[in-house]
């Protein structure tokens, strides 16, 4: 598979951790100021959670830490002192690191040999992106558990259960992760030293729980369902990843696999001390509309919140409704701009819209989203002009997950014939395909130490790969041995990979 290539070529992204350019990624001030934040921040199979296979739950953890329980469901929020401490630094609180989402992780050392450093094996699936803080990873289970793990040694430091998880036997026939507890990657804030997560737990409550990353203690916990005449929550799902902005944690919802039931997608702002009153955000169609895609609501450089939105109920002689879009939200989450295809009612019909996965801030006021059509659309970050109205459009591939972006160039998840590095140009209407990785490579990539990493995940096992920038050419791979969720992904942090798995985290140094 090419491996023991000349690993020269990683200098172009090593450049850009130093804010120069390079051949495949070109770094502007927007990429630099992005990189700024990400450094001071506080802010029986894998199943596809969302548009099927089963995950059952994982083995009892390898090392015993401090273990609590979270207790009844009574509301607790944050004392108005609990911010005054000093809490760890993050070098991943949140999905793909930052706020903007951008997947690219400033600083790590030249990737060197990749060797299997730790396994911990965890009371269930872990399908979001392990955190990394001070020094300790944050990972979060389908058992309603979340876990710190020492960062060198996978060993428990503490574990909170948080509930018990929705059982296969209580899904309706719908979805296809079991059983159903926590899916979405959490997210931490520096400021008040707490790590949020939603946990779905028997009688389809979703709950917002704010713990303290010391030990695990519950400080926030708020119930965020928001039931309507046209949405239930025994069928909503909480898979994206969550967000904080303006003084709230953001938490988007899609439904279950075979869109099942009656449920609307929708984005839910709560504030972090878990007081006072909860904001939403519904698609306004009358069925469906998800707001699913891993990545999770995306963080302009003015607060604004972008989120994409999949299949609605509105067919071809309907009048549009909202769905197979990109939303540009503010903070009140209110609907500011928005695109969508020309090809919507189509896409709508046949299930091709462009909810898999999230759009993508990149330099030069380009924003750019490819969905299960296959198609990238080009839009301008400034004004995306509503229906039909893309900057370009060009047939790449059908994308499912999260994508990484540095500067103008992206890495989209493609589902077959490996991810994709592609060149965006808003002023001059351009999308250009760089190159392709290797077939199977159909993760969500991320960037550092000089390389694109991106795995190809079974519910039996996988691997990961590092790519040559310049050309995707694998330079080095290793196995992963545990079996890894769909739309599988990983943090970096320190020379070392931690990948989610079907039974815990397993770590990777040489990163």
């Amino acid at each position: 598979m090419l491996s023991g290539m000349n690993r020269s070529p990683r200098a172009a992204v090593r450049a850009l951790a130093r804010g120069s350019g390079g051949n495949a990624i070109r770094m502007t001030a927007l990429a630099a100021a992005v990189l700024v934040v990400a450094a001071c921040t506080g802010g029986a199979g894998a199943g596809t959670g969302g548009t099927g296979a089963s995950a059952g739950g994982g083995a009892v953890s390898t090392a015993q830490g401090s273990m609590r329980d979270a207790g009844g469901p009574s509301p607790i929020t944050l004392g108005a002192s609990a911010g005054a401490r000093s809490h760890p630094a993050a070098a991943w609180p949140e999905f793909d690191v930052n706020a903007a989402r951008t997947g690219v992780a400033a600083g790590l050392p030249q990737a060197g040999p990749l060797t299997r450093g730790w396994t911990a094996r965890l009371d269930g699936a872990v399908y979001g992106q392990p955190l990394v803080v001070g020094a300790m990873v944050i990972a979060a289970t389908e058992n309603d558990s979340v876990y710190a793990l020492d960062r060198f040694t996978g060993k428990v430091a503490w574990r909170t259960h948080l509930g018990t998880p929705v059982p296969r036997s209580q899904l309706n026939g719908c979805g296809d992760i079991f059983p159903l507890g926590i899916t979405g990657t959490p997210v931490y804030d520096q400021r008040d030293g707490l790590v949020y997560a939603v946990a779905e737990t028997v009688g389809y409550h979703h709950v917002l729980f704010g713990l303290s990353v010391s030990d695990g203690a519950v400080r926030v916990r708020r119930d965020v369902d928001v039931p309507t005449p046209l949405n239930h929550p025994a069928y909503d799902q909480q898979r994206p990843g969550l967000a904080i902005d303006a003084g709230r944690v953001y938490v988007a919802f899609g439904g279950l696999a075979g869109d099942c039931g009656p449920y609307r997608g929708m984005v839910v702002g709560v504030p972090l001390s878990g007081a006072g009153p909860i904001i939403s955000y519904m698609t306004p169609t009358t069925r469906e509309g998800a707001v699913w895609g891993t990545g999770g609501p995306v963080t302009g450089p003015d607060g604004d919140l972008w989120v994409s939105t999949g299949n609605g109920a509105a067919r071809p002689g309907d009048a549009y409704d909202g769905s197979d879009s990109v939303e540009r939200l503010s903070p009140g989450l209110r609907r500011l701009d928005f695109f969508s295809p020309a090809t919507w009612a189509y896409d709508n019909a046949h299930d091709s819209d462009l909810g898999s996965t999230q759009p993508v801030l990149a330099a030069g006021n380009a924003t750019f989203i490819m969905g299960k059509r296959g198609v990238g659309y080009l839009l301008d970050t400034l004004r995306m002009g509503g229906i039909g109205h893309q900057l370009a459009a060009r047939p790449i591939c059908d994308a499912f997950g999260a994508a990484a972006v540095a500067g103008d160039t992206i890495y989209e998840p493609c589902s077959s014939g490996g991810m994709a590095a592609i060149a965006v140009n808003a002023r001059q209407r351009q999308i250009r395909v760089l190159w392709r990785g290797p077939d199977g490579a159909r993760g969500s990539p991320v960037v550092g130490g000089g390389a694109v990493w991106v795995t190809g995940y079974s519910d039996s096992g996988g691997t990961l790969y590092e790519l040559n920038p310049a050309n995707g050419a694998v330079l080095s791979q290793i196995a992963i041995a545990e079996g890894m969720p769909h739309f599988s992904s990983l943090s970096l942090a320190g020379g070392t990979a931690f990948v989610a798995t079907l039974d815990g985290v397993t770590a990777i140094n040489g990163v």
